[in-house]
């Protein structure tokens, strides 16, 4: 699996980069010496974000789903770099909930159009002049842990970021030496994911953002009356080690390009889920006696040496 050796002096192209996980991961490779491309929908959060970036950096504002756009902001990050050596497909929305017979078919397309096709795009747009240049390159789009474990309820959301992971499988069995593909599945990270979805359909669907209701809190007891007890004593949850910082995130994306891993896991808490899952998937064949010819006429369905080039990834230390 091809990977890069540096970021000095490389450029980054982060969709979705004005905020979020997206900053966290530009900040994280500016910090490594990367030159920086945010393309992001919001002209606002761009401008916001630009002044925390330290390093040569550039703002564009671009709809990833928009080929056309795309393209001009491809040619207007080389005007300004020269080469693109790393593609960060972060931009994505969270998607109507509910199950999937439930969601409106509009809802669906709108899903697919952002976080899937946008990725497409980027792939499209991008790969073949990182190729071209013969420089290396990697690319990293972000799913979800919902795309290794789906969450009930999120039926739009867990198929496009399962999407996501099986387009990055395929992307780094395809690509050649000296050039790799990984994909993002986040835990729970703080970020501004709901406002920035609902900024993006309100800019491109004319949806208004929804006003949050006034926090009013409960009145004080009466005279006379108690004050409801104390909620019981429990262990002490650290909240900061559940909600993490997107500086986190980026930093293990840094190093997940570095490394040239092909799946960048941010919370080792999901892994039995997933063992889980596997499990399941392998009890699920069945008992037959394989036929061993069938490999020699199909050997491509049955193996992918891809999978065998991931490496452990040891513990984070910051």
């Amino acid at each position: 699996m091809g990977k890069l050796d540096t970021f000095k002096g490389k450029t980054a192209f982060i969709t979705g980069g004005a905020s979020g996980l997206g900053l966290g991961i530009a900040k994280a490779l500016a910090a490594e010496g990367a030159n920086i491309v945010i393309a992001d929908l919001r002209q606002n959060a761009i401008d916001e974000a630009l002044p925390q970036i330290d390093a040569p950096k550039l703002g564009i504002k671009l709809d990833t789903s928009n080929r056309e756009q795309y393209k001009a902001a491809a040619d207007e990050a080389v005007a300004k770099f020269g080469n693109i050596h790393v593609l960060v497909n972060n931009a994505g929305i969270g998607g109507a909930s509910g199950p999937l017979w439930v969601v409106s078919p509009e809802d669906t397309d709108f899903a697919l159009r952002i976080n899937i096709v946008g990725i497409l795009n980027g792939i499209q747009e991008i790969v073949p002049r990182m190729i071209a240049h013969g420089e290396g390159g990697f690319i990293v789009s972000t799913a979800s842990k919902a795309g290794l474990i789906p969450v009930p309820g999120c039926g739009l959301y867990n198929l496009t970021k399962a999407a996501v992971v099986a387009i990055t499988e395929t992307l780094a069995s395809d690509l050649p030496e000296g050039y790799g593909a990984g994909v993002l599945c986040p835990g729970p990270f703080s970020t501004n994911l709901g406002l920035s979805g609902q900024e993006i359909e309100a800019e491109l669907r004319g949806k208004p953002i929804p006003q949050m209701p006034a926090f009013t809190p409960p009145p004080p007891p009466a005279d006379g009356e108690a004050a409801p007890p104390p909620p019981p004593p429990g262990p002490q949850v650290d909240f900061a080690r559940i909600m993490r910082d997107p500086t986190e995130a980026g930093k293990r994306v840094a190093r997940g390009i570095l490394r040239g891993d092909l799946y960048i896991l941010t919370h080792a808490e999901f892994k039995p889920g997933f063992e889980q899952r596997a499990n399941a998937i392998l009890r699920a064949f069945p008992a037959d006696e394989p036929y061993d010819g069938f490999a020699q006429v199909f050997g491509i369905l049955v193996n992918n040496p891809v999978f065998d080039k991931q490496t452990q990834v040891p513990e984070y230390k910051g």
